[in-house]
């Protein structure tokens, strides 16, 4: 099997959300990639979380013209060819959205022309993943946060997440303090575990939005909630403020979901200052990087999960191996995966089935792909 091409689609599309009753249009950027065979086989790799035109001429204009007529089943070969090619000095950032999308594609090829599903390639631990919610935007207020949380149990699901913070760092020009955002934020939680009940797990995350002062107090107030982990507290994932805010507060801290190099992970590791890494297939440069990060966390008895969202590709690292965990269930992105792809799975009692098609297992729609390029927002620079 030879690739003969490679193709990547920037997009930026409307996402209509409704969460008890609150509704709300926002957009998301991502990237498609499309790679056709000499087989007629097609293999379809995503990113997302990043400046999509910047990663689409990427893919196109250098590492298309590098992996072309190469057998796409070889994915150290490609994989090595690409981290040189685009990321020789230890660069992260575009390069590694470009490569988590192509080296997507190129394991989506190879379980197809084996056969097999992805997560089955992978290692086929399990055929199904535990999922938690992503629901808790900072768009709803308390009462709607809280019948959110009530709507999302409902529906079978044990495992939420809220987002805090509210990106404090990034807006320190408004008038609020870093204190006021994380006293709402505590309040917020406190509004949640009063609807759900104490059995239900909570989780919280920062987005990389606090220093290690505010993720601290923010930490020993979310822990007296019962909250479990909390996810990028500080910004940069600074290891030293890391290490500080699970010192001080005990609450358990996941991250990695943004990063783009294998030896930040062994930072962390041998940092000590994580309870749960998260690699995500669609960032952190793919399943092919990813597998390599979850055997390090393995080898040192730390949890994997998934953070960063696109639940739909990151199930297959999973499901694929024993030591797999949760999946995110981003309410948002998945409506946007809803517009990209059809034949999705559906979470049914907190976890979600893997399928037993061959590839991903489920399909790109590249008719409405291209569609959505066509509108005028899919350059425009909206951001969730």
């Amino acid at each position: 099997m030879k690739i003969e091409r490679i193709t990547a689609t920037p997009l930026n599309v409307h996402c209509d959300v409704e969460i008890a009753g609150v509704k709300k249009r926002t957009n998301l950027s991502c990237v498609v990639v499309r790679v056709d065979t000499d087989t007629g086989l097609t293999g379809c790799g995503f990113t997302a979380i990043t400046e999509e035109e910047v990663v689409a001429c990427i893919v196109n204009e250098v590492a298309a013209p590098a992996l072309t007529g190469l057998d796409p089943r070889r994915t150290e070969q490609l994989w090595d060819r690409l981290y040189w090619l685009l990321t020789p000095r230890g660069q992260s950032g575009y390069a590694s959205h470009a490569i988590a999308a192509l080296d997507g594609a190129m394991w989506d090829l190879k379980a197809q022309a084996a056969g097999e599903p992805l997560w089955r390639l992978l290692g086929g631990a399990r055929d199904s993943v535990p999922v938690y919610a992503t629901f808790g935007f900072g768009f709803l207020d308390r009462d709607a946060l809280a019948e959110a949380a009530r709507e999302w149990v409902a529906q079978g699901f044990t495992h939420l997440k809220m987002t805090v913070g509210q990106h404090a760092l990034a807006r320190r020009d408004e008038p609020r303090t870093l204190r006021s955002v994380i006293a709402e934020d505590l309040r917020r939680i406190r509004a949640v575990r009063d609807a759900v009940g104490p059995e239900i797990d909570i989780g919280i995350d920062a987005n990389c939005s606090l220093d290690a002062l505010h993720a601290t107090e923010l930490a020993q107030g979310a822990r007296a909630l019962g909250v479990t982990l909390f996810e990028e507290p500080v910004t940069h994932n600074d290891i030293g403020a890391l290490r500080e805010v699970r010192t001080r507060s005990g609450i358990g801290l996941a991250a990695g979901q943004n990063e783009g190099l294998a030896s930040r992970f062994a930072d962390f590791l041998r940092a000590g200052v994580l309870d749960v890494l998260q690699p995500n297939a669609c960032i952190s440069g793919g399943f092919t990087q990813c597998l390599r990060i979850a055997g390090m966390a393995q080898a040192h008895n730390v949890a994997i999960g998934n953070g960063g969202t696109w639940p739909f590709h990151n199930m297959h690292l999973h499901g694929g191996l024993a030591h797999g965990g949760f999946v995110e269930y981003h309410h948002v992105a998945v409506l946007l995966c809803r517009q990209l792809f059809n034949g999705l799975p559906v979470p049914a009692g907190g976890r979600m089935a893997l399928p037993d098609t061959p590839g991903l297992g489920f399909a790109p729609d590249w008719d409405a792909i291209q569609r959505l390029a066509k509108e005028p927002l899919s350059r425009g620079k909206g951001k969730a």
